[in-house]
């Protein structure tokens, strides 16, 4: 019991997501079983000590909200836990990340030390969406590189990765806006607000689709329009969205639903045209 309550202050939705869009990419760019799983579990690990980390820096700012979803807002779990947890998860990352080549594991450790600087930092600031568009954007090269050395992904991977983790920092944010700007925690979502930052999480989502259907070939593949035309539809109902809907978790589950669109294009792409 310990251990679910403990792994609740993970942010268990959003590192799940990362984690299987890795292990898609990772089938994408023909890795094998055995190099899959480790990236995989480099990303996992990462991903369980950023949540950790956030969450352990919230923990004063959840309290005063009243925030009854988070294990260290209701006294669950104690604080030293989740810090030794979010260091524990951060040491295995390094071994993980490195065992997929040097050069590949250390795109992915800036990817997570891009995330940390959000927690630490940046999550305050006008750049908020930086450290998303870089630990996004930079993915696809741990995939591509841990696949082939020297092997960095096309341009078009890597704008259209970006694209989506500036997509996911807008929509991430949007179930809690009201209680940041509250507590003072004003990155650009919260400045912009809640309507802008939906429609700017839609659109951004929808491009990053739309270079991931047309930048392997030049054209998009049958299976591919359909899949943008379901995006699109996916995007203008999350901007059309009444208020009572973009206020909770809607417009994050559908840039879940947009990500998985990216990654499925990526696999209908064939793995030789990910790797430059």
């Amino acid at each position: 019991m310990g251990l679910v309550r403990l792994l609740k202050a993970s942010h268990p939705v959003p590192a799940a997501a990362v984690t299987l869009l890795a292990a898609l990419l990772a089938a994408a760019v023909g890795l094998s079983p055995a190099a899959a799983i480790t990236a995989v579990a480099a990303v996992a690990a990462g991903q369980l000590s950023i949540g950790w980390c956030n969450d352990r820096l919230d923990m004063r700012r959840d309290r005063a909200a009243g925030r009854r979803d988070k294990p260290l807002a209701t006294g669950e779990v104690r604080p030293g836990a989740v810090t030794g947890a979010a260091f524990t998860a951060l040491l295995a990352c390094v071994p993980l990340s490195l065992a997929c080549g040097a050069a590949g594991g250390l795109v992915h450790l800036g990817c997570v030390a891009a995330a940390w600087s959000y927690n630490l930092w940046l999550k305050h600031t006008v750049a908020s969406w930086l450290p998303y568009a870089l630990s996004f954007g930079l993915l696809p090269a741990f995939g591509t590189l841990a696949a082939l050395p020297g092997g960095w992904p096309p341009a078009w991977l890597t704008a259209a990765a970006a694209l989506l983790g500036a997509a996911a920092h807008f929509a991430n944010v949007l179930p809690d806006l009201d209680e940041d700007v509250a507590s003072g925690v004003l990155g650009l979502p919260q400045r912009l607000g809640r309507r802008v930052s939906v429609a700017l999480a839609s659109a951004l989502a929808f491009a990053s689709c739309v270079l991931v259907a047309v930048g392997p070939t030049g054209s998009v593949h049958p299976a591919g329009a359909l899949l943008l035309a379901v995006t699109l539809a996916l995007s203008v109902s999350a901007v059309a969205a009444p208020p009572a809907l973009a206020s909770g978790r809607v417009p994050f589950l559908v840039i879940l639903a947009l990500a998985t669109a990216d990654a499925v294009l990526l696999v209908l792409a064939g793995p030789a045209r990910h790797v430059g």
